[in-house]
């Protein structure tokens, strides 16, 4: 049985509990929202697209979940708290079953994070998900990527790596363990690090997400903020789930450029560095030029994969 697009708005994406602050949700032309005046709009989207950002035949809840999550990611990296959201579902049929379980996982992570989803637009199409977030931050507080300074350190939080792990691990067929369950949760389902946001504006200097890629996602901070930075490998953090599926090598490389964590990547000066969450690592420092190098046992390495680039011809699809 297939649906009309308004009978699956209505079914499906109507929400009963809206935030008070939605004057007009979901219904009309737009929809009119109340911005407290000791408070700045920061407004975030992402698209994931089928055999892209996650493999064809991924459960629907999970792909609901994950296109909400990788937008409040970058909400959490500006320092804001999530608000209200707007989706576009492309679909190539509108299946009930699969309608049912994407809405309960996106829902589901709105709700745990306060957010009111209050428009979008349903079309026929490939599968294309659209997910705007829009969330608020205090006047003089939010935090971007342009603030970091020759002797800030550099932290990120998590265990970078996983995610990739994860997903190699369903392209491979490994046989499902604790530990394979583990990493590919962390692919379909990443934590969006909201509260590590909200503490940090006012303590670190830069933060972004990491969605590329570490080393290529750190490359981007330092542009932005006229920097350089010298990352110890050593002592990015690796998980025992990781080392017990994969050797050594590939476990730096997932850890190093392979994306999907949604962890915070930050910077913070020393003398404020005792105030991080114990959740973060410190990987590193920011130094002056432009150029981001790697140490391993304190010596200088060449790392050939620093992320991921939707238009190089390197890189493939899941």
């Amino acid at each position: 049985m297939s649906l009309g697009e308004f009978d699956i708005i209505a079914r499906y994406f109507t929400q009963a509990d809206a935030r008070s602050d939605v004057l007009l949700g979901i219904g009309d032309d737009a929809a009119v929202v109340a911005i407290p005046p000791d408070r700045r709009l920061v407004v975030a989207m992402d698209t994931i697209v089928e055999g892209v950002h996650f493999p064809a035949g991924t459960d629907a809840a999970d792909i609901g979940y994950r296109a909400l999550a990788v937008n409040l990611s970058d909400i959490a990296a500006m320092g804001a708290q999530p608000s209200w959201m707007t989706l576009s579902l492309s679909l190539p049929h509108s299946a009930i079953s699969w309608l049912e379980r994407f809405s309960a996982g996106l829902l589901d992570l709105a709700r745990h994070h306060g957010v009111s989803l209050i428009g979008g637009d349903t079309v026929k199409g490939p599968m294309v998900i659209t997910v705007q977030v829009a969330g608020l931050v205090e006047t003089d507080r939010w935090l971007t990527r342009a603030g970091a300074r020759a002797g800030d350190l550099l932290f990120i939080s998590g265990t970078p790596g996983e995610a990739a792990a994860g997903l190699a691990s369903i392209q491979q067929g490994v046989p499902q363990s604790a530990a394979s369950r583990h990493l590919q949760r962390r692919f379909l389902r990443p934590e969006p690090r909201v509260s590590l946001g909200r503490e940090l504006r006012t303590l670190a200097s830069a933060a972004m997400d990491v969605s590329d890629g570490l080393l290529t996602d750190l490359d981007k901070l330092c542009a932005a903020s006229h920097c350089g930075a010298r990352v110890d490998i050593d002592k990015v953090p690796t998980s025992a789930a990781m080392q017990e599926l994969f050797d050594a090598a590939t476990c730096a490389d997932f850890a190093l450029a392979g994306g999907d964590d949604y962890e915070l990547l930050f910077t913070v000066s020393p003398d404020r560095a005792a105030a991080v969450p114990a959740s973060a690592s410190c990987i590193g420092v920011i130094t002056e030029g432009t150029t981001v190098s790697c140490l391993r046992d304190g010596q200088p390495v060449t790392v050939a994969r620093r992320g991921y680039d939707h238009f190089s011809a390197k890189e493939a699809a899941p």
